[in-house]
């Protein structure tokens, strides 16, 4: 058995699912912030050198899956895997978000496309070296992942 423990709390403007962006690119210039457990603080050294950082947390507004789901970006049913629905057998969401500044145990983010007291599961560096790849396909997105953008959240996944 797996079991994780939140280490801390991610804070957004958003208090309902409906209506949320779908993704951090649709969410440009929305603030938010992530109070971590205070006897965490010191695992923040030396993040601030970092612009972008990788935030996994766990989709608290969704109950249940499904293997099958129509996506916010489609009207076809897609198995959840080949998407980025909350509904997942383990219901784990990533995030690159914006670092703004760290005070303590808090980090200033912008970008934020997370349910308002969403638990935090981890943090990691965003380092485009890393993180950047060329690819020659993805998938059914292909050109629809052009309307992430503007398209909204609804209840279909809570």
């Amino acid at each position: 058995m797996i079991d994780y423990e939140p280490i801390g709390t991610i804070h957004s403007p958003f208090k309902e699912i409906a209506g949320m962006p779908i993704q951090p690119v649709g969410a440009r210039g929305v603030v938010g912030y992530i109070e971590l457990l205070p006897h965490l603080q010191a695992g923040l050294k030396d993040l601030e050198g970092f612009s972008h950082i990788f935030v996994l947390y766990h989709f608290h507004g969704a109950s249940g899956f499904s293997l099958l789901v129509k996506p916010f970006l489609d009207k076809t049913e897609r198995g959840v895997f080949s998407t980025r629905a909350p509904k997942r057998p383990n219901a784990i969401g990533l995030s690159v978000l914006k670092l703004l500044r760290v005070e303590g145990n808090t980090l200033h983010v912008e970008n934020v496309d997370i349910l308002d007291g969403t638990p935090l599961l981890d943090i990691k560096p965003y380092i485009p070296k890393f993180d950047v790849w060329q690819v020659d396909r993805t998938g059914w997105f292909g050109e629809k992942a052009e309307n992430a953008e503007t398209q909204k959240a609804d209840e279909r996944f809570k």
